[in-house]
């Protein structure tokens, strides 16, 4: 199985909780002694991992971004396919899941999969061409919600959108363009939600395969929002409108 680096506090305290057996090394930085660093320690000797202190520069040359003193080396995950996406929403009630469309840039998909989690998404959709991989920035960036929240890429997006609809999901896709408003959307049921890059927004076949498209109102002079946070506002949308449901 091949291996890969990991890096930051948030993403190695969550494998060492959820996935502990794709855990190989971890390198802490010296002179780090506060309570989170004892923790971590701890649950790894617990698990039985090797673990060593070293010096700054060791881990800046392991990994390119903000280690936050911490870097693991593991084994990488099995990919998730488009069939274990429709296992896990036949086996659970109402399922709101996240579609990324033409999001290309890690940190964009790491601050995506982290909101998701907040927002108790069932899984994340993406295509495997044209899309942000998941390395170890968009770790870093997920805040640990990377490694418990399934990443599902799919080979046609266009395809699995209408499986999604024949298992009976919603398809609701964000376009600046759209006449419905996003508090005009019904997220109640199973939803899942289309969310295209900044600037491009969804790809043409992908809107068509959408049930609905809404728009963000916006009231100042920004024509646009960042994806990641358009993603954040239609999520918590839908979480208010869940929250509500009898």
């Amino acid at each position: 199985m091949s291996q890969s680096f990991v890096f930051g506090w948030h993403t190695v305290d969550a494998i060492t909780r959820e996935e502990p057996q794709r855990l190989k090394k971890v390198w802490i930085q010296k002179g780090r002694r506060d309570r989170r660093v004892g923790d971590v320690i701890r649950r790894l000797d617990d698990l039985g991992v090797s673990w060593e202190q070293v010096h700054r520069r060791e881990l800046d040359q392991r990994v390119n971004g903000v280690h936050q003193g911490v870097v693991a080396a593991v084994a990488e995950a099995r990919a998730l396919q488009e069939n274990d996406l429709m296992d896990l929403i036949e086996r659970t009630e109402a399922p709101l899941l996240l579609v990324l469309d033409g999001v290309t840039d890690p940190h964009n998909l790491g601050a995506c999969l982290r909101t998701a989690e907040a927002a108790g998404v069932l899984a994340v959709v993406a295509p495997k061409d044209k899309s942000a991989p998941l390395n170890a920035t968009a770790r870093k960036v997920s805040s640990g919600a990377a490694e418990t929240l399934p990443l599902v890429k799919v080979t046609n997006l266009a395809r699995c959108l209408r499986r999604l609809q024949d298992a009976g999901l919603w398809v609701i896709g964000s376009a600046g363009e759209a006449g419905a408003t996003l508090h005009q959307a019904d997220f109640r049921g199973g939803v899942a939600l289309v969310m295209g890059a900044e600037g491009k927004g969804m790809r043409r076949l992908t809107r068509e395969h959408c049930d609905q498209l809404i728009r963000i109102p916006m009231a100042g002079a920004v024509e646009s929002l960042n994806v990641s946070v358009a993603t954040g506002v239609c999520l918590f949308e839908a979480v208010r409108q869940r929250g509500e449901a009898p």
